[in-house]
């Protein structure tokens, strides 16, 4: 991936576009709306982006985060990481291709979730939602084995069938805005005698989903071309396209006012598409709503390509079997990890699947915390570590982002389980558990398989040669190593 494909694809694997941002403004108001939209990006979105940009210029290798973690915190907190994030991803990307479908069944309404019923197995319904859900991710997925280059120009392509709409929807708005005398940015809150820290605190709580997921391109590090040189770009371009994406369409927007059916005041998840048709017409309330379908699969795309790169490390640690990370002879491609996790998200595409997302926020901001805390092991245990991207401003500057970053996934954890009660926090604390339980009985596994690769070699060769740990030539922590991209040896990232 060059430059260009790369901040498309960081733009997916974040935002998408405007579509989405909807319900910031029927909950915090219109005023507190923009502004969040302005603040949020700078402790929230700038911080985690400059940790990536170290990170991921220091140790640029496929697996990305996962291997931050491993070479930082050591072994354990790397398996959590990567378990964790993938896990995870079960239930957020199986959001995508029902969006889609909820995008489309506005085009076509025999597509709608149980509208048409195929048949019915141990209790789930196949209806035609579904089938067209998983035809998304057949298509997704076999872009996605043809290689993260191939991810990243499609992005490209996307990204501008997704922004014209939006452009074309700031440009209408904008003009009755200034016709019409319309002031966007009031009232500040959504109703009156809700407080500002209410309205800050429940749009921030929102707009955090979409500004996150800074980390997800770091995975596909190896498939860069020149990351050490352009991922701070990217990261830099993609953020100013993110925060413009959803700054200009949302004001212009607002000119269709508070009351009535499209008004702010009643705004959810795709209703910039019935803004448009009360601005402009039918012609752009189908222009915005196609645009929301193909936000919605490249976002699949793009995420597909970051999450199906976890089970791979993972099994290049020996925790997986070795044929989750084998690889295709033409692309290059983890067929096992991507097809694998692709029919895991088909699977949570059904509906009664959808409650379990509110465990996302937990996790994602503890993987978060995860990096940083790597990020400051690091600057401590290897001062003389090449990082060609640092973030300017010494420990004052990371002082300040481990307390930004900190202090919001704190907030954000404690939000969660005011909104959604102890659930949340359970599914959340068996997630966790199962991953805690895992690690050591994948870790016996994975020393057993040494120890017989150690015995094989011994009687083949009559001697060992062992590497730093006393692992055989044929050892777990290879190829995708930070030593193996730098050229300074082949161990693992933490020898």
């Amino acid at each position: 991936m060059s430059l260009v494909p790369l901040v498309a694809l960081i733009f997916f694997s974040v935002s998408g576009g405007a579509y989405g941002i909807e319900p910031l403004f029927s909950t915090s108001g219109p005023g507190m709306g923009i502004l969040l939209i302005l603040i949020a990006p700078l402790i929230y979105s700038v911080p985690h982006a400059l940790v990536c940009a170290e990170l991921g210029t220091a140790i640029p290798v496929e697996g990305g985060y996962y291997h931050w973690v491993k070479r930082g915190l050591g072994r354990f907190w790397a398996f959590q990481q990567g378990v964790l994030a993938w896990v995870c991803s079960f239930v957020d990307m199986a959001l995508y291709p029902v969006m889609f479908t909820s995008y489309l069944s506005s085009l076509i309404s025999a597509v709608a979730p149980g509208e048409h019923v195929l048949f019915e197995i141990v209790g789930l319904k196949i209806d035609l939602n579904w089938v067209i859900c998983v035809g998304v991710i057949v298509i997704f997925t076999l872009l996605n084995l043809m290689g993260a280059g191939w991810v990243g120009d499609s992005s490209v392509l996307f990204a501008i069938i997704c922004l014209t709409p939006m452009l074309i929807l700031t440009a209408i708005g904008g003009y009755h805005l200034l016709t019409e005398g319309i002031n966007p940015v009031t009232p500040l809150t959504a109703e009156q005698g809700q407080s500002t820290w209410n309205a800050f605190g429940s749009g921030l709580f929102i707009v955090m989903w979409n500004y996150s997921g800074w980390d997800s391109v770091s995975t596909v590090a190896g498939e860069m071309e020149n990351p050490k040189k352009h991922l701070p770009k990217a990261l830099f371009w993609a953020v100013l396209l993110i925060v413009v994406g959803y700054l200009l369409p949302s004001v212009a927007a607002l000119a269709v006012g508070a009351d009535g059916d499209n008004g702010w005041t009643n705004w959810k998840d795709g209703s910039f598409s019935d803004i448009a048709g009360q601005l402009a017409g039918p012609w752009l309330q189908y222009t915005v709503t196609i645009g929301g379908l193909f936000a919605s699969v490249a976002m699949f795309s793009a995420l597909l390509a970051s999450y199906s790169r976890l089970p791979s490390a993972l099994s290049q640690d020996g925790y997986l079997p070795r044929w989750v990370s084998k690889e295709s002879k033409r692309y290059k491609m983890p067929i096992a990890s991507i097809i694998g996790s692709s029919v895991i998200y088909a699977l949570f595409c059904f509906s009664s699947f959808s409650k379990l997302v509110i465990f996302d926020v937990f996790l994602t901001n503890l993987g978060i915390l995860l990096e940083v805390a790597a990020l400051i092991a690091l600057r401590i245990r290897e001062p003389e570590l090449e990082r060609p991207y640092k973030i300017p401003g010494g420990w004052w500057s990371v002082g300040l982002i481990t307390v930004c970053l900190t202090s919001i996934s704190v907030w954000a954890a404690i939000e969660q389980y005011n909104e959604e009660g102890s659930k949340a926090v359970k599914l959340c604390l068996i997630v966790v558990g199962i991953s805690l339980v895992l690690f050591p009985l994948l870790s016996l596994r994975k020393a057993a398989k040494e120890s017989a690769a150690l015995d094989r070699a011994a009687a083949a060769n009559g001697s060992v040669h062992g590497d730093a740990y006393g692992l055989s030539g044929s050892q777990w922590d290879p190829a995708h190593s930070d030593k193996a991209a730098t050229g300074t040896g082949t161990g693992s990232v933490e020898a």
